[in-house]
């Protein structure tokens, strides 16, 4: 498997173990310089970073957060929610950083969403907003890339958004940072580049529903297992990102991830 290589079935705990072993020297040194005072201190958050990675092998589901930032609501449109608006997206459609974002055909485009990704660290049901953070295992950066135009038709049909975010290579997703590195979970910048240009630019303070919150939610009336993900809602700005550009995206001060577009190519006629 290469590194572009959508992670599927078994062989995600492989993929992303390495991915925690070997995926970024920034990331082995950032935890240098929040641990500095000991070999054996920097190797048990060594050892926790490599924890955290192996968690998304284990997830059984995303679940995402629509219209959770006032201006994204705004930009396309829809009214600010009075309570969550949630929908699902399989596992198979992750995508590890490097890794190739696939436009299906006849589409031209995909958009692009940043957003804050919570990774669930024990099983959570029915759980208080005053102990929901107990139940994160760490974080990531992930992109939930939309067929804006599939959804259109879906939504003008009152039908799911299933294949306008589902799709294989349609949640394109960093490292998970333990959850030790993120201090302040609701005061993250979050950014976005299409060819080196500014699209989205925001901070996860901005969320209309806070992440205990969206946790206790959703675990009162679905499990949330040991390496599920809550993609968080994306700041405004989205738009479409077309083949053969590139999409950078990052928490400011943490960590970045960097991805090709290209044509889905067509399985040959047997």
């Amino acid at each position: 498997m290469t590194r572009g290589d959508v992670v599927r079935g078994d062989d995600r705990t492989e993929e992303w173990g390495l991915k925690a072993k070997h995926e970024s020297p920034s990331l082995a040194a950032r935890f240098a310089i929040l641990f500095p005072r000991s070999d054996q201190v920097r190797r048990i958050a060594m050892a926790a970073a490599a924890a955290a990675s192996k968690l998304l092998s284990a997830g059984t589901k995303i679940v995402a957060v629509g219209r959770n930032y006032v201006a994204h609501a705004k930009e396309l449109g829809n009214a600010v929610p009075k309570e969550p608006v949630l929908f699902m997206k399989p596992t198979s459609s992750y995508l590890q950083n490097g890794g190739t974002i696939e436009v299906p055909h006849p589409l031209e485009s995909l958009d692009h969403e940043v957003e804050l990704a919570v990774v669930i660290g024990k099983k959570a049901r029915d759980v208080s907003e005053a102990s929901a953070m107990d139940y994160v295992g760490g974080y990531a950066l992930a992109l939930d890339m939309t067929a804006r135009e599939i959804q259109s038709v879906a939504k003008a049909a009152g039908l799911p958004w299933t294949v306008a975010k589902g799709q294989d290579t349609f949640t394109p997703i960093s490292a998970v940072l333990p959850k030790a590195m993120v201090v302040d979970p609701d005061n993250l910048e979050l950014w976005l580049k299409v060819d080196d240009e500014i699209r989205q630019k925001g901070s996860t303070n901005d969320m209309i529903f806070k992440l205990p919150f969206l946790i206790s939610h959703i675990s009162s009336f679905m499990t949330l297992f040991e390496g599920d993900v809550i993609l968080t809602g994306t700041p405004s700005g989205v738009g479409p990102v077309k083949v053969g550009q590139k999409v950078s995206a990052g928490i400011t001060g943490l960590i970045d991830i960097h991805f090709d577009v290209q044509r889905r190519l067509k399985p040959l006629s047997s």
